[in-house]
């Protein structure tokens, strides 16, 4: 039974960002959480993985066809003389840390990497392995989660002002009416992001205006998010591990975001 108009139901957040038959998805992380081996998996490629943070410094990126049912079901049916499939371009992105927003382990240019980007695989370490170091010197996959969010979110709050300066100058000031609309688009997005501290895709109600507004400026928090948790085959195969403790801890962080990825890689892909 469809849900009643003006229920309680999760909204569907709206599409922001482009169309297209090959897009591209950056993976998103700290170091040595698995980022390469990940893009190595995915895309059968052979770039370097090693025990070691920002062993990635130039992203490695590479194409591969979306599997589709339904394409495959179409081709078949009217057997075209070629097969031209949609493809996701992947990008294996170097770690971020602690502070990427202003410099730091050359953060700016990781950062620009993510904003070239789609959508992003946030892939974050569940797995126990003494040999494997961890920046933070420890595994707790929602303090590694959060630890990303708030670099996507600062360096947006970055962007955000000089944005809003250079419209309140021509705009406010200047009297230019064109561009007021696009001012006062602004100020929302500064309320939302910078007064309450929200990503701009968690926001559920941007209007056509506004989301052409969102797609010039190309903020990070803006983009389409799946979670991927690297766990160890041992731990896969119980669906279980040590990092429960800390999963329990952020229940309601954990439900927000699946809720979200659901929703989110049902309109990327």
């Amino acid at each position: 039974m469809p849900p009643k108009k003006g229920g309680d139901g999760l909204k569907p957040p709206p599409i922001i960002g482009r169309f297209g038959t090959s897009l591209k998805i950056g993976i998103v992380g700290l170091p040595n959480v698995g980022k390469s081996t990940f893009f190595n998996v995915l895309t059968n490629s052979q770039a370097s993985a090693e025990n070691f943070p920002f062993c990635t410094i130039d992203p490695n990126e590479s194409r591969v066809p979306v599997p589709d049912e339904r394409f495959d079901f179409l081709c078949q049916y009217h057997k075209p003389a070629s097969k031209i499939p949609a493809f996701l371009n992947v990008v294996d992105i170097a770690g971020l840390v602690k502070g990427a927003h202003n410099g730091q382990g050359l953060g700016n240019a990781f950062l620009s990497h993510i904003s070239a980007c789609d959508g992003i695989f946030h892939l974050t370490r569940a797995f126990e392995d003494d040999d494997i170091t961890h920046v933070e010197g420890s595994v707790d996959p929602i303090r590694d989660i959060e630890i990303i969010h708030e670099e996507l979110q600062l360096k947006d709050e970055e962007m955000i002002g000089p944005i809003i300066d250079k419209l309140e100058k021509v705009a406010v000031r200047g009297g230019d009416k064109k561009l007021k609309p696009e001012y006062d688009i602004m100020c929302k997005v500064k309320s939302w992001v910078i007064d309450q501290k929200k990503p701009v895709r968690f926001y559920h109600d941007w209007n056509d205006k506004e989301i052409e507004v969102l797609n010039k400026h190309l903020f990070l928090t803006s983009k389409p998010m799946v979670y991927l948790v690297n766990l160890s085959e041992k731990d896969y195969i119980r669906k279980k591990n040590k990092c429960n403790k800390f999963l329990s801890k952020g229940t309601n962080l954990l439900i927000h975001f699946m809720r979200m990825m659901i929703i989110e890689v049902y309109l990327f892909l």
